[in-house]
């Protein structure tokens, strides 16, 4: 059980210290650092970008988004995170101990070693998820360092590039991912400390095409973009992209001892009551969507209650619902991104460029493809699709995005698509100084202590680069 043992490498992988050395009873030269295979650096990645980033970890980023669209609810007395309470402390695990120490400084050591070994897989997979990781940062925080983040010691206050650059970055270190896939397959390459595809070259052509795709719809609104030249790029990295749920990127968890998903920690009611939104549960309700149950467990009275966010916390958290095993049982994967949410890109792009008709039966299959992956059965599936009405120019992207929100639940991708569309349609918190939902994270106090720039006096009203939607 390879990624049991990955949790105990995660501290080792980068700068590994000299107990890390005992550890893995490797001798060497105590005045010389030492020197880490890519496969012990690839699997904490992976599984840091899984639990720290995208999974339900304390104050991750995707926890927070999670309460923000009101997919979970904090069953806590306000002010707290869910009401718009965020600090710059609270940001301090998400940027310090995740995305720049943890993921972006192994993946930088990592590619650069693999590089000059010639281990050209490891670089290929080091570069997706070093772009897929760089876009949640710079989509929580706009400008972000990157040309002098990984320059220490000579540059111990990296500049902040500008998010447009970022995202020219992204779509180029995606495009080298698939030049290093094209080279000859060395000797030392990924296998079982790949977690995701187990070394699978093709099927990481797949994803770094549909991330291509997800990255350029997330433009549509830009300046400098138009929706038109967006879709027309994503379209057409899509055709190479998923075809099928068994290309989903996903992560897996044992469930033993500390390898169990974090939504599944994070979902116990000792845990500070974390439940499901209200608005969430009752739109699932009202529409007589099959995937409520297994989104969703029952309350304590069987029945199916979200929290509103302008609640005041219940005293027996088990009158709500919580989240049901398929995303948070111990051994649950949890997933990067999927064959739904590529058809949805699909589906949005093909309205932008053919209309509503053409958009129609690439949505249906969207939602198909989801309830397909949580097993919804074919004649249920049937019914509710046939259920929603036809998209036309009016409302399409209303319904693309809100039916893309159920199918990416926990993800961070429905903050990114309601800043750019303003779907789903939520109601905001009554009584924070926020002025409504925040546009985005504040700057951490580690980052404004050691390293003060002009950027960190934006607020979590302020917007990021692309997000122009009013």
């Amino acid at each position: 059980m390879k990624i049991i043992r990955t949790l105990a490498f995660m501290g080792c992988a980068v700068l590994l210290t000299t107990g890390c050395k005992k550890f893995l009873d490797i001798n060497d030269d105590p005045n010389n650092p030492l020197k880490v295979s890519e496969a012990l650096i690839l699997s904490p990645v992976e599984v840091a970008t899984a639990s720290q980033v995208m999974g339900g970890a304390s104050n991750s980023n995707t926890n927070v988004i999670s309460y923000w669209m009101q997919h979970l609810s904090l069953n806590q007395q306000s002010p707290n995170l869910e009401s718009y309470f965020m600090t710059s402390v609270d940001a301090n695990s998400a940027w310090g101990g995740a995305l720049y120490t943890t993921i972006f400084q192994n993946l930088y050591l990592m590619n650069n070693q693999a590089t000059a070994a010639k281990r050209y897989q490891y670089v290929a997979i080091g570069k997706t998820l070093f772009a897929y990781n760089l876009a949640i940062t710079t989509d929580l925080w706009n400008n972000i360092p990157y040309s002098e983040a990984f320059k220490m010691p000579q540059v111990t206050k990296p500049k902040y590039d500008s998010q447009e650059s970022i995202y020219n970055v992204i779509q180029q270190t995606l495009d080298s991912a698939l030049y290093y896939m094209d080279q000859p397959v060395s000797k030392i390459a990924p296998g079982e400390d790949d977690f995701i595809y187990q070394g699978d070259m093709a099927q990481w052509r797949k994803l770094v095409y549909t991330l291509k795709a997800r990255y350029y719809l997330r433009l549509t609104k830009a300046p400098g973009h138009t929706a038109a030249q967006q879709a027309d790029n994503a379209l057409a990295v899509l055709a190479k992209g998923f075809g099928g749920n068994t290309d989903n990127a996903s992560v897996p968890y044992p469930g033993t001892g500390n390898t169990s998903n974090p939504w599944y920690v994070l979902n116990r009611a000792a845990t500070g009551g974390v439940v499901l939104g209200q608005s969430f549960i009752d739109s699932l309700k009202s529409r007589q969507d099959p995937r409520l149950s297994i989104i969703a467990a029952k309350n304590n009275n069987g029945e199916y209650v979200g929290r509103n966010v302008n609640d005041a916390p219940v005293s027996d958290v088990h009158t709500l619902s919580t989240i049901n095993s398929f995303y948070a049982g111990a051994t649950s994967k949890l997933f990067l991104i999927t064959y739904s949410e590529a058809l949805f890109l699909k589906a949005e792009a093909t309205f932008i460029k053919q209309g509503a008709a053409a958009a129609e039966p690439i949505y249906r299959d969207a939602i198909a493809a989801h309830m397909s992956m949580l097993g919804v059965e074919p004649a249920a599936q049937t019914a509710y699709i046939s259920s929603r009405p036809a998209l036309d120019a009016a409302n399409a992207i209303k319904h693309i995005i809100t039916e893309k929100y159920i199918a990416n639940f926990l993800s961070p991708e429905v903050y990114n698509d309601w800043r750019r569309t303003g779907y789903p349609q939520l109601k905001p918190y009554i009584g924070s100084t926020a002025k409504g939902i925040p546009r985005r994270w504040p700057y951490p106090a580690v980052e404004e202590l050691t390293n003060p720039q002009p950027d960190q006096k934006a607020t979590i009203n302020d917007r990021v680069w692309w997000d122009t939607n009013n």
